[in-house]
């Protein structure tokens, strides 16, 4: 099958999952695990085989970002045992003390994970998370409607494409656009430099055909704009249904993003996390995953399983030089300016309607 038809048929099935396992309040032969995901972002096949080798039930729900994730969280009123933020907001759930330590002899596939993904700002003691995919953050354009060079995020501002750029609806990752675009830090604290983000984005945003979602994947391969902003998994799957598209890391530097998966403090099924942990660390269940979402695998092992295609990628796994250079950057835990940044948002989409 088409991958498209293939990823819808896996999504319906997950949802077909997800609502069995929310009725079974004792779990199965060995308990239950609770875990909450981004959308689309495991292959739904594996928490059917996770099941049927553990005798443990995936009680599975999704959510659309880092935030909406924090929100549903942080009151402690619903408890998960297994989610997966970006790195940044691990920090955040580091800092809120959300988050349980890990005991990695609970996890022996960790060993499978490479030096690269170890020791990284958000957990530099590698005592709260465990890496789970990996990107980048880059413009995917339509090569038959964009006739020029794309390397640099002043494409996103070009009066020529008004009506036809896709941005995230993500003030984060909007924000580091305009902050790169300046030639600033993406983790700026100076309110200077965030005001000039701000009115940099306000002037972007009459060019702007919508400010998108998972949706704007779809919306980009059925040719309905010619830019968007992306990260480097979803690039994937686009290039790969339409090859009329093509991915670039501008030179202004951007996004490098590392997913983790953590603990809650108030897991209540802890035991049933560790064991769905490691299976998720397991090469071939990494390869599977890595395979149906487009992203990047941190276990080199599960890269290697990968198609041809997708092993050998540069959109997935771009050069070092690339992944190492001084523009490249990880976001850090926003909180102090998290105000700032809703205002900021507020008003940008404000401009847009």
């Amino acid at each position: 099958m088409k991958k498209t038809v293939k990823r819808l048929l896996s999504v319906l099935m997950l949802g077909t999952i997800s609502l069995s396992f929310v009725g079974c309040s004792s779990g199965g032969e060995n308990g239950k695990v609770v875990v909450y995901n981004w959308g689309d972002y495991i292959d739904p096949a594996v928490n059917d085989m996770f099941t049927k080798e553990t005798g443990i039930k995936v009680v599975y729900s999704d959510y659309a970002n880092n935030e909406e994730m924090y929100a549903s969280v942080e009151p402690g009123n619903v408890k998960y045992d297994v989610i997966f933020p970006s790195d940044y907001m691990i920090e955040k759930m580091i800092n809120k003390n959300m988050l349980q330590k890990i005991d990695f002899s609970k996890i022996p596939n960790y060993e499978n994970i490479d030096e690269q993904f170890l020791n990284l700002p958000y957990d530099p003691n590698n005592e709260y998370s465990v890496p789970y995919m990996w990107g980048t953050v880059g413009i995917v354009y339509n090569k038959t409607m964009v006739d020029e060079t794309v390397d640099s995020w002043d494409i996103l501002w070009d009066s020529k494409y008004k009506g036809q750029i896709f941005m995230y609806d993500s003030e984060r990752d909007s924000i580091m656009v305009a902050l790169k675009k300046l030639g600033y830090s993406m983790n700026t604290r100076d309110e200077k430099e965030l005001e000039e983000a701000k009115q940099l984005l306000i002037e972007q945003a009459p060019l702007v055909l919508a400010y998108v979602g998972d949706e704007g994947k779809n919306k980009m391969v059925n040719g309905e704009a010619a830019l968007m902003i992306a990260w480097a998994g979803d690039a994937v799957v686009m290039l790969q249904e339409n090859p009329d598209l093509a991915y670039v890391v501008p030179k202004e530097g951007s996004n490098y993003f590392v997913d983790g998966i953590v603990i809650p403090e108030n897991a209540e099924n802890v035991e049933q996390a560790y064991e769905y942990i490691n299976f998720l660390c397991r090469p071939d269940i990494a390869a599977m995953n890595a395979e149906y979402i487009g992203y990047s695998t941190p276990i080199s092992a599960a890269r290697e399983l990968l198609p041809d295609e997708m092993k050998n990628s540069e959109v997935a796994y771009p050069d070092e030089s690339i992944l190492n250079g001084e523009l490249m950057e990880m976001f850090n835990d926003p909180s102090d300016v998290a105000s700032v940044y809703s205002s900021i948002w507020t008003q940008v989409k404000a401009s847009n309607s």
